[in-house]
């Protein structure tokens, strides 16, 4: 039986901010955007030096996109990481210094979450049917297991100091999806604080990143959706938040159903199998939009209570939901109260 598989590119981030018009302020608000890595950018600044030009920025920000891509897009067949993936086992490639500090964030966050996060799942991914190569059969218990050889940061032979990187096992490859656009958006919040931009907000396919404050004159305003399906596109939450990144990760979005069971495009590298528990969705508010994104999905694998404790541990601020009956609860960790501006009734 084929499965039908069911996904959104966007996650259950809203970008709300105020209206351009009428803000209060002599200099209008610099928007732009586009495509990129399979969803869209973009980008609302203001109180820019005046040698700033607009068209200039814009460059600067595609620089850091293709950056990114060339380096870590494992849908384009050309990018350093397909090349990886596409090696046998034991053939080193050396790899540029974007790819090796994500990687070894990967490894850190692997080790910290128990091997709940692991940007080497790949084989298991592809296997459920959510690669580059599209949906796929169900397997069976034996290709999970077959599947499981290929996955594991012990599997990697990595040598960070001369950024050396090979394979010890065939058939493993690597995922970045839940590190690159938050790179992306890191790279690009750079550019923008050496260019003098003093306030903005910016953006690849919901992770974000904002400075200063928005053009109304105070905190960004940033929305949580409601992931139940008759409420989808309404706020459960708003944040207020600056110089912070931002990221959201579930499980209702990207999913496949078969026998009448939802399965998330989100794999547990420790059971082979998508996760199943009561938690729908994890935002994430973080000094970088990359750690927010990889915390939102490493969160999102381990369940609810698990990654609250987590959370509290580690001083993250987390705003949780999860499946209670046919409603929603909501947990918070301490550090998110700060930027909890409003929830839903």
């Amino acid at each position: 039986m084929i499965l039908s598989i069911k996904h959104c590119l966007r996650p259950a981030l809203v970008l709300a901010f105020c209206c351009l018009a009428g803000c209060g302020f002599d200099d209008r608000p610099v928007t732009m955007g586009g495509a990129v890595f399979g969803t869209s950018w973009s980008l609302t600044y203001t109180n820019a030096s005046e040698v700033v030009d607009p068209t200039a920025v814009r460059a600067e920000i595609e620089s850091v996109f293709e950056l990114v891509n060339s380096s870590m897009n494992h849908y384009q067949p050309t990018s350093l990481i397909s090349r990886f993936n596409a090696l046998p086992a034991e053939a080193p490639v050396e790899v540029d210094w974007d790819f090796a500090y994500v990687l070894s964030t990967a490894l850190t966050l692997n080790e910290a979450t128990g091997g709940a996060y692991d940007v080497t799942v790949s084989a298991l991914s592809e296997l459920w049917g959510f690669g580059p190569e599209g949906p796929t059969r169900f397997p069976t218990p034996l290709a999970v297991t077959d599947a499981m050889r290929s996955v594991g940061g012990e599997q990697l032979s990595w040598r960070p100091e001369i950024r050396l990187l090979a394979k010890k096992v065939p058939g493993l490859a690597l995922d970045f999806s839940s590190l690159a656009k938050g790179y992306a958006v890191d790279l690009g919040a750079d550019a923008l604080d050496e260019a003098g931009v003093a306030q903005y907000m910016l953006e690849i396919g919901g992770e974000v990143r904002v400075r200063g404050l928005s053009p109304r004159g105070d905190a960004w305003r940033i929305a949580v959706e409601s992931p139940l399906a008759e409420t989808r596109g309404a706020v459960q939450a708003a944040l207020a938040v600056t110089d912070v990144g931002i990221a959201t990760s579930g499980d209702y979005r990207n999913f496949f159903e078969h026998e009448g069971r939802r399965y998330s495009h989100l794999i547990n590298p420790l059971t082979g199998y998508p996760i199943q528990h009561d938690l729908v969705s994890v935002t994430v508010v973080h000094g970088s939009a990359m750690m927010a994104d990889a915390w939102a999905t490493a969160l999102t694998v381990m369940g609810s209570t698990q990654a609250l404790a987590v959370a509290e541990q580690r001083d993250l601020a987390v705003y949780l939901l999860r499946r209670s009956g046919n409603q929603l609860e909501t947990l918070t960790s301490s550090s998110m109260t700060q930027w909890i501006e409003a929830a839903a009734p």
